[in-house]
């Protein structure tokens, strides 16, 4: 009897409105509508702004959503609204791209945008969940990340010019696609500044392991620009992926009997299951082999020996996505924008 009680209590509770607010703060409707829209056109106090959050707190308003898409149009509601779609679950799993999602929603928290929802691109197979979710009415943007990972067919490339044509903001993140304005980083180019530097500390025996991608080009100019033997059968050991292919990658090495100098991982994860191999084995790193990744995770810094790696502007490439979408700057087709960040050499102990 007593919870039937508490609860028609609650149900008869009065809406809380601006109005409400601005009356117990003491200030006009229209400067808590302004505070509460986040808007930073216009300069408002800053004591004057923490007494209005503060009576919003104490007396729990709650902006209504359906009055805020009524007033303004259901797209028009939504266009601060983004959606962020990644390539799988294991993304999670994966600290370079939880650094590229932070900057995501470092910078729409505060430019007052919202992440509306994550998922992962086979979810949007489902055409519910894909028409309830990829609409004008519920996002202005969205933010396609790593996507190119999981294209395998036809039908992955009509569901991907799908998203496209709903939303015209989208922007790729760590890949490029034709037509998509695209932020990422030069891959090919961080391998060849690696190869070159591993050349400069004297390693001229110097071999490959990680994602055979535009980094294994990079290694090969590296080399050609060094006059040093550039075929890929020469130097390209292993395709890895992550700490465990890395491990296996360095093990397989190992019984085939070669061990070159200096070996490039293809990221920071290849390399540390490259050094945990070799640790178990008894090889000293940078001794007996000079080992460097790309990346520059946290981790790296905390390895034994602390890695040598390339950093790459991670939390950047998710920040620059977000900004070119509140700056109105996302092309599409021909005006379609790749910025591409630069990369730079993270000398520690490894080589």
């Amino acid at each position: 009897m007593e919870d039937e009680v508490m609860r028609t209590t609650d149900e008869n509770k009065k809406t809380v409105t601006q109005n409400d607010v601005a009356k117990a703060a003491g200030v006009t409707r229209s400067m808590v509508s302004y505070v509460i829209s986040g808007n930073t056109d216009r300069s408002v106090a800053p004591e004057t702004r923490k007494r209005i959050l503060k009576v919003i707190e104490e007396l729990g308003y709650r902006p209504n959503k359906a009055a805020q898409a009524l007033q303004l149009g259901d797209v028009a509601f939504a266009s601060k609204n983004i959606g962020v779609v990644l390539c799988n679950e294991n993304v999670f799993l994966r600290p370079f791209y939880t650094e590229i999602i932070a900057g995501i929603h470092s910078v729409a928290h505060e430019n007052n945008y919202n992440v509306k929802f994550i998922h992962f691109f086979d979810e949007l197979k489902n055409p519910v969940l894909f028409n309830e979710l990829i609409h004008p009415e519920s996002i202005g943007s969205v933010i396609l990340v790593a996507i190119n990972q999981v294209l395998k067919t036809e039908e992955d490339e009509k569901l991907l010019d799908r998203i496209h044509e709903r939303i015209e903001k989208t922007v790729c993140v760590e890949w490029k696609a034709d037509g998509y304005t695209s932020v990422l980083f030069d891959r090919q180019e961080a391998a060849r500044k690696a190869v070159t530097y591993l050349i400069k500390k004297g390693y001229e025996d110097i071999a490959y392991i990680g994602h055979n991608d535009e980094r294994v080009f990079g290694v090969q100019q590296g080399l050609l620009q060094n006059n040093l033997a550039a075929t890929q059968e020469s130097f390209f050991l292993a395709q890895a992926f992550d700490m465990q292919s890395g491990y296996l990658g360095m093990k397989q090495v190992l019984e085939n009997g070669k061990l070159p100098a200096a070996i490039l991982c293809g990221s920071d994860e290849v390399a540390m299951g490259v050094m945990c191999y070799l640790n178990e084995k008894n090889i000293s790193i940078p001794q007996q082999v000079a080992i460097m990744g790309i990346d520059n995770i946290e981790i790296s810094a905390y390895t034994n020996p602390p890695l040598t790696t390339m950093n790459v502007q991670k939390r950047n490439m998710g920040a620059r996505a977000v900004e070119m979408i509140i700056n109105n700057t996302v092309g599409n087709g021909e005006d379609a924008v790749c910025i591409s960040l630069p990369t730079e050499i993270v000398e520690r102990k490894s080589c």
